[in-house]
This record gives C-alpha cells, structure tokens and sequence, in this order.
C-alpha cells in the first residue's frame, strides 16, 4: 500500500537507480514503430544546471518518454563540454587560493590538474542530471575532449584548411582584457547601462566643421575616416572633403557608407577600424588603415600620443577634459549604453584586431539556407525560421582561436627553418614546405563551439564508420534557447552538411528563456537567479518538472515563480491521494453489475479525448499543453467528478462496484502512464503498486486513444451543469456544507428527459435529500442551465429568511463600499495627485463592487427578497 505522504525524497533516489540498473534508457523498440534520438545539450563540465537547462531538458525529456512510450528505438545520448575559459578559470582561481599560480605550474601540469578536476566535477553534474530525472543513455557517455571527438575536431579543422575555409588573418575580435583572451559572441553578455553621448566638433580643411556623436570619445585617437550616409543631404557637400581629427592632427577623409545611420546622433560617424567591428568593414570597404590605439591589457599604446599608458577609462576621462577645455566638446547629454561584458569575469570586452585563426562562414552557410528553403531543416516555431535566415545572411567569420590552456590544441605548427604553418590531424615529423624538423605548436586551443559544433556526428562516433553513426545519425531534433540558435544550432548544422552531407537533425526546437516572476532575466546582478536543486531538495523533481512545462510554449519566454512549484507539487499529492483511494479499495462485490454506467461511459470518452489531445501537443511540441491537458482531467475530471460519482457503487450503496473499480484502475493506469513523460517519479511510484514490484512506467506501452462516446459526454454534461448549479444555489443561499438538500428540477421541453441513472448521480454530488423532476413552482431561488433546465432548491421558512438576512447584510457593506469608493474618486484633488496605478486600483475595485452588488441584487430577487 502506498504511504499516506508523497515523500520525493523517499522515492527519487531509489527509482532512478532501478531505472539505470534495469537498462531502461536503452535504445530499443518495437519493429518498425520508428527511431527517435537526441543528443543533450552539453553541459559545462565544472558547472552546475541552471533553470535554463531545467527549462530545456524537462522538455527534451517529455518528449524521450513519450517516444520511448510509443515504442520507438529512443536513444537520448549525454555528455558534457569541456567549456574552456570557464573551466580555466574556475580551476585557475581555486590555484589562486592555495597561493598557486597557473602560470609558473606551466601548461602541462596545469592541464594535468584541470583533468584531475573534471573527472571529480563531471560526476557531480552527471549526478545532477540524475536528480532532475532525464532519461539519458548513459552507457553512451561522451565528453567533447574524449579521444574520439578530439580526433573529429583535428579532422574538421585540418578539411577546413585544406579546403581554404579557415585561415589565420588580422580581423576584429571580442577580447577580453581580465581573462586574457579572444572569446566568443555568446560569451558576451550585453546590459544596457547609464552613459554619455559626447558630440565633438571636428574641424574641416579649408575651414567649417563637422560634428559627430560617439560615447567612446578614447577610441577616436584612432579614428581614420569620418563617415555619413550617400543619401543624408546634409552632407552631401562634404563626402570626398578632409577632417581634422581634434587632440591629434591628423587629416582624415568624409567617406559615405551606407552602414551609417543617418538618424543616430548628428548622423556623422567617425570610424575606428582598430576599435568597431562595424567600422573595420567600412575600414576594409575604403582601403582606411587601422590604428589600435587600446592593448591588449586595456591600457592606451603609444599610437594613443600623450594619452600612451592610461587605463582606458581614466584616458576617457582625460579625452573628455581636454576636448571641453579646447571648446570642442559641443555637448553631454546622459545616454544608455548596451555595455557587452564578460559573462566569466565581468570585464568590458574591448573590441580589438588582432591576430588569430578565422573560419571563413559564408561558404558554410550556403547549404545551410538551401535546406532550410527546401524543408530539409525546420524551425519550431515558424517565425524564427525567418529571423535565421536573415541571421545567417549577416554572419561574419568566426573567431575560433582562444588564448588558452585548456581545450582541444589548435593542430598547426610553426616551422623554425621558413618560417611556414603545417596544418595536419596529428603532429607532423616535419615541415610541409621545407622538410624541416625543428616545429613549434600554435599556443592557442579552439573555441568550445568548434568542437560542440560536431556533436550530433562526433558522440556517434565520426569520423569512423561507426554502427551508432549509421544507426541514430542524423538525429530527430535538437532542441535549445532561441538565444543561441546562431551561436549553436547553425554551427551544428552546417558542420553536419558538410562533413556528412545531411542535416544533422530534421527540427530545431526553440524554447525561451526562464524569467523571474516580474519577467525580468535572471543574473547575479539582480540576485533572481534559481538554483533548480533547490527547487528539487524542497518540493521534488517532478513539482519542478511540472512546473516548468506548465504555460510553456515554443519560442516563448516563461516566468518562474515559487507558487507554480508549489501548485505542482499540490497537484502529485492529489494524484498520489487519488492512487491511494483506488488501491485501498478492496472487498467490492457486484452481483448486479449494470451495462455500462453513464459515468463510466463519459471518463472513459474523456479519457480518449485527453489522449488525444496529449498525443496532438506533443507531435507538435507543445508539451506546456499536453501537461495543461492531464492537469485538467486529472484533477477536475478523474478526481473531482468520476471519483466521487463512483463512491456509492464502491460504498455499496448502489450497484456496479465491481466495474467501477475496473474502471479506475484502468483510469489511474492510463493516467500514469500519460503523465510520466512530465511527472516520471510520483507516477512510477504509482505504477509499481498498479502493476508489481518489478515494473516500471518507463517500459510501459504508451495509452491508445480509442472510440469517443459523444452521447456519453453530453449526457454527463449535463449532469454537471445541474450539479454546479445546485452548488452555486447552496453557496448563495448559505446553506450548510453537510446539509442535505432537496433539488427540484424543471425540464426543458427541448432538452429531453434526463439519462438513466442521472438522478442518483445528481443526488449524490450534490449531496441533495432528494431530486424531484416536475415544476418547481414556489421553490424561491432559482437558475437555469444551458439546456433550459430550471434548478431550485426548497428551503424551509427559516432557512430563507436567514440567506434573506445574510444577503441584505452583505449587500448594505458592499454599497456603503462603493460610496466610499466613489467618493474618492470624484475628489479632483486625489485623482489629480495619486499615483496613477493607485487610481487604476480604485476604479477597478469600483467596477468590481458594482458587479457584487448586481449578482446579490440577484440572488434576493430568487429568494423573494
């Protein structure tokens, strides 16, 4: 017997340890139902799983089960990234507490040390994984440094170059001066922040000026060119003329570019190639040299003149100063910057061209949007399918060196004798161009994503001819964050065309991002950010689960607040009851068991109309509606309707208990097995009480829908609409509770007789005396159903005299409310000066009162009054 408390603690544990001991995450299935498979976005190595990846895998992890379910070879292959810069980081700043420097431990005892750490730290995340409950195969365990993927990468980057898509060149980067390396889009985080627009006169030959706006006035130490628009008329006299640049001297040219936004500031730019990646391409389109004017370390160079050696913030200041000084400062106004930071230490990334290894994306990208165009390669949901593409159209080439020690060894080496790259999938024995021995090994390792980019192929064993690859390549879907479709997705899907000749998954899923209760983004910063094991250690796997996937929708942000998570668990421990109460009923005897019981027929249509509509949201991926689905006919429907309809059966008050009980047994079995896609633990718990000791939910077969019983449905139908009236009767009424009632219903000549047995169920959850069909003259209170079926209730004397007095009382406080209410809101002086959402209150509280006030009008007029 199940215990009287849904314990997640007690539960949790337990059964996802039978779920791996018995192998049930297997790839296997029924002949020919289907292959479905996915592989996990890998989590950082060193890290913990944030609400995000809550968000996502609860997803993923739905639709593993329901395939699974369904019979379908299922395979949902884990893994961890070895994510670089976080990891160094991370292990570099625990050195740092020990008073060790990384860097006098030398490269190769500190990437000894950080493997010592990711063997610990990958176990703790893998443990993670476990508590939130996601089905994964973890006999198929990869990590994107394994000796298998580290040949993928080696493979990939050695084709690109042979192919001419990766080169080394001078471009811009994002760099970051407190980690000391390049890094990628997606590691930078943008916040809007209080700042200046600083608009500075610039001096023309031959005399005039023109006047730019820019909020980085340290930057124009390098300025080479000022741009405006071909099409801006204002300066159309200007284009082909010289500047001089203010604090330096030096003549620069009025290009037109028609980059520039005529509509920003004074609609002049002046353009720092060194500095922008916006106006290092204006730079490459008018042949205008680049000037670095910022180092590396963030500190002005000796291009930056008399500025050379300060910070980049105090030469900012000094700049600002000076151009006042020299009344050329036109003006400063506060403006909001989008400052772009560091998402690992908070610095400022500072834009810089630098020397690095680029993979040219154009030529990628090409067989990308043809297979989009061609429905080789889907988006859900269908508007980001557009914004990809015009994404994709803009893409630049990409950065994939980092100046680091941990990650995947960039697989060129530099010959001593001439001076030449060898680029090869294992170290070379000598030069490629001269023969020469003695060969030095590029630095820098790879971006993370270079190697993350292989995923769908490389965790299947690629570049080998693997029997995986053959099998589960290429996947059914991947599924991530709108945000980083662009940084991931793409990357992944044009590694896969190229290198396999086939999308690497027919459908990029797209979820949102997880909000706080005011929908703002989680940070640090804002101290909102949810740790979902705390979620998990208060209220269970399952309520997060539940939580999570209730509302959510493709492409859609969600909000995140504590009370779904508690609702969630409400809602296991109402399932939990509701098992409990049918496996606790024992001793039924039926001798006169009726053919078929209205009620019976109606859950039975409803329970092949909610698999349905299960089956229809998950197809589409729409599983915040499949778990809105099972909610509703759980809790409204099989508990709070069916269940108690069936009591006199089981109670022996009436006959048919022996098939009542059949009935919800097979209805608690249908609900679990249609629930565990999203609640897997509270239901497998449940299940093996259903079915044995040794079964598991997980290997169930997944409920067919069946027949639907539309004269079942609308005959219950209207069972409950003459209940809930009866109910609304007693709560307007004030009758007690406990009180038995007697129910007078007048019927409808339209709406025909009412169905076999309809009374005794009325009678029953309504807890009424008696049910009376005929004229219901002189009952007092009345209402009338849909169907024209007029319910009243008949009270005694007393009884209506007092529901008389309780409403006149309630009535006179609701209107001495409104006055109140009214009043102040027709005193000039308070609208005029409280706060405005304090006046919306008012008038809303008015609007409600004069709704209340109506519908007790109402009720005195049924009862006489």
């Amino acid at each position: 017997m199940l215990p009287s408390v849904y314990d997640p603690r007690a539960w949790e544990g337990k059964l996802y340890q039978d779920w791996e001991a018995r192998g049930a995450f297997a790839p296997t299935g029924r002949a020919g139902a289907g292959r479905f498979t996915i592989c996990i976005a890998p989590p950082n190595v060193t890290g913990r799983l944030h609400i995000g990846h809550a968000l996502e895998n609860t997803i993923v992890d739905a639709l593993v089960r329901w395939h699974r379910m369904r019979g379908e070879e299922t395979l949902w292959l884990p893994g961890t990234d070895h994510a670089g810069i976080a990891t160094q980081a991370v292990v570099a700043r625990r050195l740092g507490e020990q008073g060790i420097s990384y860097r006098d431990l030398g490269r190769e005892a500190f990437v000894a040390r950080v493997w010592a750490w990711k063997a610990e730290y990958e176990a703790a995340i893998c443990d993670q994984v476990r508590r939130m409950g996601w089905s994964v195969d973890w006999s198929r365990l990869r990590f994107t440094m394994d000796p298998g993927l580290s040949r993928a990468v080696a493979r990939v980057f050695a084709t690109y170059y042979r192919d001419g898509l990766i080169y080394r060149g001078e471009r811009i980067v994002n760099w970051c001066a407190g980690c000391q390396t390049a890094i990628s889009d997606i590691e930078v985080e943008h916040e809007d922040e209080p700042g200046t627009l600083y608009r500075i006169r610039y001096p023309l030959e031959g005399g005039g000026e023109i006047v730019i706006a820019t909020v980085r006035p340290e930057t124009m130490l390098g300025d080479t060119a000022v741009a405006v628009h071909p099409d801006d008329a204002r300066y159309a006299g200007l284009v082909g003329r010289h500047a001089i640049l203010p604090l330096v001297g030096r003549h620069i040219p009025i290009v037109a570019d028609a980059h520039v936004e005529p509509e920003f500031g004074t609609g002049a730019l002046k353009v720092t190639p060194g500095h922008d990646a916006d106006d290092f391409e204006i730079g490459q389109r008018h042949n205008l040299p680049a000037i670095s004017v910022i180092g590396a370390d963030a500190r002005m160079t000796a291009a930056a003149g008399p500025y050379a050696g300060l910070e980049r913030f105090e030469a900012r200041r000094r700049v600002a100063s000076d151009l006042r000084a020299q009344g050329l400062l036109v003006s400063e106004e506060p403006y909001t910057v989008a400052a772009a930071r560091c998402e690992r230490c908070g610095t400022v990334i500072e834009p810089l061209i630098m020397l690095q290894w680029f993979v040219k994306v154009r030529p990628l990208v090409e067989p990308v949007l043809a297979a989009l165009r061609a429905g080789e390669l889907t988006v859900v949901p269908e508007r980001f399918g557009r914004l990809l593409s015009q994404g994709l159209e803009n893409e630049h080439d990409w950065c994939v060196s980092r100046q680091l020690w941990w990650g995947h060894r960039i697989p060129a080496w530099y010959c001593e004798r001439c001076g030449k790259v060898t680029v090869a999938e294992e170290a070379p024995a000598a030069c490629a161009h001269c023969g020469g021995t003695e060969l030095r090994q590029d630095p820098d390792v790879l971006d993370t994503w270079f190697s993350s980019a292989l995923w769908p192929f490389s965790t299947l064993g690629w570049p080998e001819a693997t029997p995986d690859l053959a099998r589960y390549y290429p996947n059914s879907l991947v599924c991530s964050g709108y945000d980083i479709l662009l940084k991931w997705d793409m990357k992944m899907a044009w590694s896969g065309l190229r290198f396999t000749g086939r999308p690497p998954f027919a459908t990029i899923l797209l979820h949102g991002l997880v909000r706080d209760a005011q929908g703002r983004k989680m940070s640090k910063s804002l101290g909102n950010v949810v740790d979902p094991l705390e979620a998990v250690d208060r209220y269970g796997a399952d309520a997060l689960r539940f939580a999570l996937a209730t509302g959510v929708a493709p492409g859609n942000d969600t909000r995140f607040t504590w009370e779904k998570v508690e609702g969630a668990q409400h809602f296991a421990n109402k399932l939990w009851n509701a098992a409990r109460f049918v496996l606790g009923v024992e001793g039924v005897e039926d001798a006169q068991a009726p053919a078929g019981a209205l009620e019976d027929r109606w859950i039975r249509s409803r329970l092949a109309a909610c698999i349905a509509d299960v089956d229809r949201a998950l197809a589409a991926y729409e599983v915040g509606d499949a778990a809105a689905r099972i909610h509703d006919f759980v809790w409204s429907e099989f508990c709070d309707w069916y269940i108690e309809s069936v009591k006199p059966r089981l109670y022996g008050r009436a006959p048919g208990g022996a098939e009542a009980l059949a009935t919800l047994r097979d209805l608690l079995s249908a609900i679990c097995r249609l629930l565990h896609p999203i609640m897997p633990f509270v239901t497998d718990a449940i299940w093996k009480q259903l079915a044995g000791e040794d079964a598991t939910v997980v290997l169930a077969d997944w409920p067919s829908a069946g027949a639907r019983e539309p004269r079942a449905e609308a005959d219950f139908g209207r069972v409950m609409e003459i209940v809930g009236a009866i109910r609304t009767l007693r709560a307007e009424q004030g009758v007690p509770a406990a009180a038995r009632v007697r129910a007078m219903l007048e019927i409808s000549p339209n709406s025909g007789p009412l169905p076999e047995g309809a009374g005794g169920l009325i009678r029953e959850l309504a807890r009424a005396e008696s049910v009376e069909v005929g004229r219901a003259a002189g009952a007092g209170a009345s209402l009338v159903t849909g169907d024209g079926t007029t319910v009243s209730l008949a009270l005694g004397a007393a009884d209506a005299e007092a529901a008389r007095r309780r409403l006149e009382r309630d009535l006179a406080a609701a209107s001495a409310e409104l006055e109140r209410v009214r009043s102040r809101l027709g005193n000039g002086d308070f609208v005029a000066k409280a706060r405005p959402e304090v006046v919306a209150r008012e008038r809303r509280r008015q609007e409600d009162l004069q709704a209340a006030l109506a519908g007790m009008e109402q009720q005195l007029a049924r009862l006489g009054g």
